[in-house]
């Protein structure tokens, strides 16, 4: 079975920046898309980017211009780039790729200090 398996959460000052990876194993096929949800104490869950098997991306205007996801096909890995980093980007971070299912990532948290 697919299983997503993210890193490179932390903690980070305002207008810092964190990388967070998420891979998926367990398959030999490349997953078709791929993307990250957050998730923060009192709001609602947040679809904060995706990208497609062909490559199209798509972001939360709250990360528009800040945030840049991208994958690896080959390494069935996505990745989310994350810039000028605002405390109101904390939360926990959930990958997930769809396949036959949507799969997710265990989540990693992102802690943005003031």
């Amino acid at each position: 079975q697919v299983q997503l398996v993210e890193s490179g959460g932390g903690l980070v000052q305002t207008g810092g920046s964190l990388r967070l990876s998420c891979a998926a194993s367990g398959i030999i096929v490349s997953i078709n898309d791929m993307g990250w949800y957050r998730q923060a104490p009192g709001k609602e869950r947040e679809l904060v980017a995706s990208i497609t098997s062909g490559g199209r991306t798509n972001y939360a205007d709250s990360v528009k211009g800040r945030f840049t996801i991208s994958r690896d096909k080959a390494k069935n890995t996505v990745y989310l780039q994350m810039n000028s980093l605002k405390p109101e980007d904390t939360a926990v971070y959930y990958c997930w790729g769809t396949l036959q299912y949507i799969y997710w990532g265990q989540g990693t948290q992102v802690t943005v200090s003031s």
